[in-house]
């Protein structure tokens, strides 16, 4: 096995610490993160330093769906409040320690050892031990758990414990996206799942405990006294209210009824960019893309050709003023800039061109087509689908709108039932580029929404997938590949990169997203 280094050594690439560890990881737990300049304060009892106390209140659009847990979801906001991970990247997209403290990748990437912190327990008091790190990955690994990355969960083939804090994972293949499970998958407790997926308790070994859950209205939480992060968290507590009318949620902001929220609409994020009131913080990771989704077993849109007209006729530049307010980058690919699978001639391949699409149109013989258009019935939702009806109806594409319910378009996406055409945002391409197209429901090679099959596909996905590295030349041709293809066939019609856009109150601080955009607040407190 390979030697570990710290992943803040000068000159270390990426793939270097995929096959290390944390030497010395108690140096760097979360306690650790905080900035240089709230250390100083804290450190000079300045009030502007962390301060305990307080309940913050964060404002969302769509309810906590339990079935979905173990996805990445509208659940996004709970995950990491009362769960943890066992590994966690930083802006580098190097692995930092949570549950483990250290990692050995073996030199031809057929297993890991993790050495697992000694001071974790759950909220119950049972002792965190190796033996969860194995229900973890068996749950994901369980067809009944609407799980995206299981592909990932399911290449490790066995277990070897070298007592309650060491792990060997075994692999039947190397995945390059090891670490990007590590950081998706939440730890729960073994005996508590099935009341977890029935909504009635959440237990992990996160900051919070779940006191009170309201269904369509709220959760309540409450700070974990025995969180093995010392210190941590400093809030008393966390209330996560359901907004769904978007004037409502805004102004619950502005009256300072809640505190946080991610789910303001991007012409409603601009009203507030000049108030002081607000620190508007917008997370560039790439971790979400909009998207037009295409069912390819429907009428007409079957032949690749009325797709690609569907991509001509968009409006981006239009789409990223209107429907983000300015917060997204027009994009033909689902890459963001940080990853080793971006170019730019990929992200600009489609551009606004109804000549174009109507000719295609022509060429496929399907002029004056009317087709069904799922979307999420929350506002910022509607307001995306009416963009995009409206150009595609000046090339001569009439779409019926069909508002439905987030929990829904979502069993509706992992059951591959969506409609001819539907709207919605996709993650999973600001990690390994791999997996994308292993483990995002639009995009999985086995198994998509779109209902689309290509042996030449399949093929290029598994290279990628199947190998230890992610920025060599081999690897990136791979992706060029996937690109090809995904430009090609416009199964998805990328639209625009956008991550979330943190709205939060003046007085909030400390509040970060990981990269799959949980929710964490082990550092956040309030100033007042």
């Amino acid at each position: 096995m390979t030697a570990f280094t710290r992943p803040s050594a000068p000159g270390l690439s990426r793939r270097a610490l995929l096959r290390g560890g944390l030497a010395g990881a108690g140096l760097l737990t979360l306690a650790a993160c905080r900035s240089a300049a709230d250390t100083a304060a804290s450190a000079a009892g300045a009030p502007s330093g962390p301060r305990r106390g307080g309940v913050l209140s964060v404002a969302t659009g769509v309810d906590f769906t339990p079935s979905l847990l173990f996805a990445q979801s509208a659940n996004t906001l709970v995950q990491r409040l009362v769960f943890n991970t066992l590994t966690r990247y930083d802006d580098q997209l190097r692995p930092q320690p949570e549950l483990a403290t250290s990692w050995q990748v073996a030199a031809d990437g057929l297993s890991v050892t993790l050495k697992l912190r000694e001071d974790v327990t759950f909220h119950t008091g049972r002792r965190f031990t190796a033996d969860d790190v194995v229900f973890a990955v068996r749950n994901l690994q369980d067809p009944s758990r609407a799980a995206q990355l299981r592909s990932t969960a399911a290449a490790v083939t066995d277990f070897r414990k070298n007592g309650d804090f060491e792990l060997t994972l075994v692999l039947a293949h190397p995945v390059s996206n090891l670490f990007d499970l590590f950081e998706f998958m939440i730890v729960p407790d073994s005996a508590s799942v099935a009341d977890a997926l029935a909504g009635n308790r959440l237990i992990g070994t996160g900051p919070f405990t779940l006191t009170d859950r309201k269904p369509g209205s709220s959760l309540t939480l409450a700070r974990n006294e025995k969180y093995w992060n010392p210190g941590r968290p400093y809030l008393d507590g966390v209330e996560i209210r359901v907004v769904p009318q978007a004037e409502s949620l805004l102004s619950s902001l502005r009256t300072g009824q809640t505190h946080l929220s991610y789910a303001v609409r991007g012409k409603d994020v601009a009203t507030l960019r000049n108030d002081p009131r607000f620190r508007i913080r917008q997370y560039d990771t790439g971790s979400g893309a909009y998207y037009i989704g295409v069912n390819l077993t429907a009428e007409h849109v079957g032949d690749k050709r009325v797709r690609q007209a569907i991509a001509w006729a968009v409006d981006r530049e239009r789409f990223v003023q209107q429907a983000l307010g300015g917060y997204g980058t027009v994009s033909s690919v689902p890459w963001p800039k940080s990853s080793p699978a971006y170019s730019e001639a990929g992200a600009a391949h489609y551009r606004h061109d109804p000549e174009k699409a109507k000719a295609l149109l022509r060429e496929a013989g399907a002029e004056s087509l009317t087709l069904p258009f799922a979307h999420s019935n929350d506002p910022g939702s509607t307001a995306v689908a009416q963009i995009l009806q409206y150009d595609l109806q000046q090339v001569g594409i009439e779409v019926v709108l069909q508002p439905t319910d987030s929990p829904t378009m979502q069993k509706q996406l992992i059951a591959q039932s969506m409609p001819a055409l539907w709207t919605l945002s996709h993650g999973f391409a600001q990690l390994h580029p791999a997996t994308l197209a292993v483990s995002a429901y639009p995009f999985n090679e086995a198994k998509n929404s779109s209902r689309f099959s290509s042996p030449a596909y399949t093929d290029v996905v598994q290279r990628a997938w199947n190998r230890s590295d992610s920025e060599s030349p081999e690897a990136k041709a791979l992706y060029q590949q996937i690109t090809d293809v995904l430009l090609d066939e416009e199964f998805v019609i990328d639209l625009a990169i956008a991550g979330l856009v943190e709205v939060a109150g003046a007085g909030v601080q400390g509040v970060t997203l990981n990269k799959f955009s949980y929710l964490n607040l082990d550092d956040a407190y309030l100033t007042a």
